[in-house]
């Protein structure tokens, strides 16, 4: 292993698109962007690649970042050993799967950093996440660490390739996992597997409110279990103080509003600070639905909308909105969040506002000394409103201008497409039409800016190609925009999105009428993407849905809304392909739990004509697995209905037609899930 001295070496991440890769650009490393100039410069030279992998908001990936990859002594070793490559996973979740898999064989966990050592064909022989800047507790330093691979490839390389395979298999079981699964109808009912999935997250969840200890993720799907049982008193006991402590703790921040990527304590009252737009879209339509679910009127509206506008005024870029905000701000871990009782009074004093320096106080449970670090994150006090008092809103306003005049965390810019589809979503759930033309509208621009010439991209830089996940979302998304608004726009724009996403991602023949059980399922990657030597299926859910059950789900609805044959018998084929897992661990899949709803059990609610004599019903109640079709379209469900009436079918029958909100309440009464 050979060491040189470091002067300054350019490292090709200037120009790079993604925020991520910028922020290596000064690094001492050589780093490469993933490509056939990376593999080729391995090849040429017989040197190991070492992959790193990470997003820009991620608080770890700065901290190896300052302490090895800064660091020219350690900069050295990469860059004499190896060749560097850094990836951005948010703009390549496809090349992330694939090296996660390994991760997770090697190491038996996976995250971010993940730092991956391969061959020059591109093949993993070791894997691991963050590695210190020396040996600590336990751990191998990473210089040891890259000492030990170089001297590895150059002296074993024999038990390098066999490494190789071993890793490989284990990889490929997880990768394509679904490929080992028999194909059949599952054997429990939509009711039997909900019911078994909420009784599971009751049994596992703590007074705290969350599923598990420490750290705490929000789980959106694991409420959406929930809610379809919102009668049973333990569900509705689970999902309300799980509702009600990530909204009114520290994972909330409640002065920008919008929810942080997790909770590093049992109680969520520390936050790990990143906030990403997938959560926020997730969380908000959660929250929308959990508030129709208790008749309406809650506060999880309050959180909700508070949360779409947290997106609208602080993510929002030219071509849609931001992928994220950092955890850090001036390299401190949430230093824009935070304060202490003498910052406060100082802010409101300067705005003339000292007499509320104790009621904000106490609204905010700001103490001297604060819980984190001898500052207080701000949380709501008990029995105080999420919604800031009237008295108390000039004080808010001056703390804001006071944070805004701190350094601020930095913005990952790009525009993603899966997430921007999920915040046009949940745009669309929220029932307002200030929110409802904002989805829209949003819709309408991601068709300009990620299509071109016939292909979809993910981001708007259009140098990766678009994944299974961001064109079932964008089909989830125009079906949710054709309930809101009822018109058949939506239904012609998403015609050609499910196209695309058969000819690119399905795993062979697509079903047909006279043969409805062929295929193998959905492919992450496109078809078209020439840089991977494996594609990955993507089954289980995790902090948001698997591009699986979000095809399932996004289809189902669509056929209950529009009579597509298509679209029914590819997400009910994909249904029974993953129907043991549906029988035997719903956990493992909450999201696909729901598409099965949609797909075995779904109902239309069918209002032709005004929607206006419905809405406030429609506003207080939750009906699982229900689409909604209304106004004058040409859906075959609207054909020869009276208008001034609603009818609510299932199994392609109805009942009798509603003629009030009363009456129709009392129908959704009958069908709704009552206890397990």
């Amino acid at each position: 292993m050979t060491i040189t001295t470091l002067v300054a070496v350019p490292n090709r991440l200037a120009s790079s698109h993604s925020a991520y890769l910028r922020q290596h650009a000064d690094n001492p490393v050589e780093w490469y962007e993933w490509g056939e100039e990376a593999f080729a410069r391995a090849r040429e030279l017989d040197r190991p690649i070492f992959l790193s992998v990470g997003y820009a908001a991620c608080h770890w990936c700065h901290v190896m970042a300052h302490e090895s990859f800064e660091n020219p002594d350690i900069a050295a070793l990469v860059n004499d050993n190896f060749v560097a490559i850094k990836v951005d996973r948010e703009e390549r979740p496809d090349v992330d799967a694939v090296y996660m898999a390994a991760t997770q064989a090697v190491s038996g966990h996976g995250g971010w950093p993940m730092s991956v050592f391969l061959t020059p064909e591109g093949q993993a022989f070791m894997a691991g996440t963050y590695y210190p800047p020396t040996d600590r507790a336990g751990q191998p330093g990473f210089p040891r660490l890259l000492a030990a691979m170089a001297d590895a490839w150059a002296n074993q390389r024999p038990a390098v390739l066999e490494q190789v395979q071993e890793i490989e298999a284990a990889a490929s079981r997880d990768l394509r996992f679904i490929d080992r699964l028999p194909v059949g109808t599952p054997q429990r009912t939509v009711d039997d597997v909900t019911s078994a999935l909420a009784q599971e997250l009751v049994a596992s969840s703590d007074t705290e409110g969350g599923f598990g200890p420490a750290p705490k993720f929000p789980r959106p799907s694991y409420v959406e279990a929930l809610l379809t049982f919102w009668s049973h008193p333990d569900a509705r006991r689970v999902a309300t103080t799980t509702l009600d402590a990530m909204s009114r703790e520290g994972l909330y921040d409640h002065f920008r509003g919008g929810f942080a990527r997790y909770s590093v304590d049992a109680q969520w009252h520390v936050p790990h600070f990143e906030k990403m737009l997938c959560d926020q879209a997730l969380l908000a339509a959660a929250y929308l639905r959990a508030d129709r679910a208790a008749g309406g009127g809650t506060p999880w509206r309050d959180v909700a909308l508070d949360t779409l506008r947290f997106v609208q005024n602080d993510l929002a870029v030219a071509s849609g909105y931001a992928s994220s905000l950092d955890a850090d701000s001036a390299g401190e871990e949430g230093a824009h969040v935070t304060w202490t009782p003498d910052e406060v009074r100082a802010a409101l004093e300067s705005a003339g506002l000292a007499h509320l320096v104790d009621d904000a106080c106490a609204r905010w449970r700001i103490t001297d000394p604060g819980l984190f670090e001898g500052r207080s994150i701000p949380r709501l006090a008990p029995n105080a409103p999420f919604v800031t008092p009237e008295h108390l809103l000039a004080a808010r306003g001056a703390l804001n201008a006071a944070r805004a005049s701190r350094p601020q965390p930095g913005r990952d810019e790009k525009v993603i497409l899966e997430w921007n589809a999920m915040f046009a979503d949940a745009c669309c759930e929220s029932g307002d039409p200030a929110f409802i033309a904002l989805g829209t509208d949003l819709l309408t621009s991601l068709a300009r800016t990620h299509h071109h010439e016939g292909t979809w991209f993910r981001t708007d830089a259009r140098t990766s190609l678009a994944t299974a996940a961001d064109l079932g979302w964008m089909i989830a998304a125009h079906v949710s925009a054709y309930e809101a608004t009822g018109s058949d726009l939506w239904l012609d724009r998403v015609a050609p999105i499910v196209t695309y996403l058969l000819e690119h991602h399905w795993d062979g023949p697509t079903p047909r009428s006279d043969e409805p059980v062929v295929g193998g399922g959905i492919f992450t990657t496109s078809d078209e993407v020439r840089d991977l030597a494996t594609r990955a299926k993507d089954i289980f859910d995790g902090a948001t849905p698997s591009s699986h059950a979000v095809a399932a789900t996004a289809l189902a609805r669509l056929a209950l809304v529009s009579d597509d044959a298509v679209a029914d018998r590819v997400a009910v084929h994909l249904i029974d392909t993953a129907s043991a897992l549906l029988d035997e661990h719903p956990r493992a899949v909450p999201d696909l739990v729901r598409a099965y709803g949609f797909v075995a059990a779904g109902r239309e609610l069918v209002i032709p004509g005004d929607l206006n004599p419905w809405r406030d019903l429609l506003r207080s109640t939750f009906v699982p697995f229900t689409v909604l079709v209304h106004g004058s379209g040409r859906s075959p469900l609207l054909a020869d209905r009276a208008q001034g009436v609603a009818y609510l079918c299932e199994g392609r029958a109805c009942h009798r037609p509603a003629a009030t909100p009363d009456e129709l309440a009392s129908q959704i009464s009958l069908v709704a899930p009552r206890s397990w």
